[in-house]
């Protein structure tokens, strides 16, 4: 089957102090998005989309094309400010983007079935991809997504606070609820808390977390544009209002127009968020290449 696997990669790397998305780990300079590539290619992926930002997306073109040749197709979109539904009202004075679901919104130009969307910095895993080729194979309903889900103790950083999307499921394993949860962090007595209104919020360890990767099929698109147009009505003059897609599966779930599973991914997740995490990400790609799940150089 044909399947497209959407890159996440318009962020700007604040928190990093740099283009993440091109930075080396890998001996040979493999990038994280690389051995995403690789993974997602053999388990029968067959096209790759890029969300980028203007700026920089003649070098980032040029870089990805020069190391991947003609393995895999690769389509690049970009992600602006001003590109919103006909009509819209929204603050110039913003620096970035509407966030996460109107950077998927950009793939409706190249896309015309299903599609994985993770993002530019995170490893998901080689399971996680066959794990979704199968939810696409096996399902007939095209209102129906899915979620790849981990384990909250398995995805944070030591170096700063993450945002993760803390999932809930009903019993037949059907995501119910899927909250932005921002700045969670790792405290030295082992407690994982995030701010609110009241103080501090807890969270257990096991906690089943979205890490931004997600099956969806081309309905989504339509869906998501719809709830775009109210949130730019109600969001769009506010600086730094975003639009994830957790709120998008929380709309649809809602006003059930759509099913989310929740699928566990038995797969280990790594990232960067700062460039303190960046040894870390290096030492476990180099632990997978003496394992011999990757080459030591990947594009040969």
């Amino acid at each position: 089957m044909k399947a497209s696997l959407l890159v996440l990669a318009a962020g700007m790397g604040s928190r990093y102090g740099g283009l993440k998305q091109m930075d080396a780990f890998g001996p040979n300079g493999e990038t994280i998005i690389d051995y995403s590539i690789y993974d997602a290619k053999k388990a029968g992926f067959d096209k790759v989309v890029f969300v980028v930002r203007g700026h920089f997306r003649k070098e980032f073109e040029a870089y990805f094309r020069e190391r991947i040749g003609d393995r895999i197709k690769m389509e690049f979109v970009e992600q602006e400010l001003y590109k919103v539904p006909h009509m819209s009202r929204y603050i110039a004075e913003r620096e970035k983007p509407w966030g996460t679901a109107h950077a998927v919104l950009m793939g409706a130009e190249v896309i015309d079935g299903p599609f994985a969307v993770i993002n530019a910095d995170d490893y998901y895993g080689v399971e996680s991809y066959g794990m979704l080729i199968d939810f696409f194979k096996r399902n007939r309903n095209k209102s129906e997504y899915a979620v790849a889900a981990y384990k909250l103790k398995n995805t944070l950083s030591d170096h700063g606070t993450v945002n993760r999307g803390v999932c809930k499921a009903d019993k037949q394993g059907y995501l119910t609820d899927i909250v932005e949860t921002l700045k969670i962090s790792k405290n030295k007595d082992g407690s994982i808390t995030f701010p609110t209104e009241q103080g501090k919020g807890k969270l257990s360890p096991n906690t089943l977390v979205s890490m931004n990767m997600f099956g969806f099929f081309p309905s989504y698109f339509t869906k998501t544009n719809k709830f775009f147009k109210k949130f730019l009505k109600e969001e769009g003059l506010e600086l730094k209002s975003e639009f994830f897609i957790p709120f998008t599966l929380d709309k649809m779930i809602e006003e059930k127009s759509a099913k989310v599973k929740v699928l566990t991914s038995p797969a280990s997740w790594f990232g960067v968020t700062y460039k303190k995490d960046k040894p870390h990400v290096v030492k476990k790609i180099n632990r997978l290449i003496a394992k011999g799940v990757y080459p030591k150089k990947l594009w040969t």
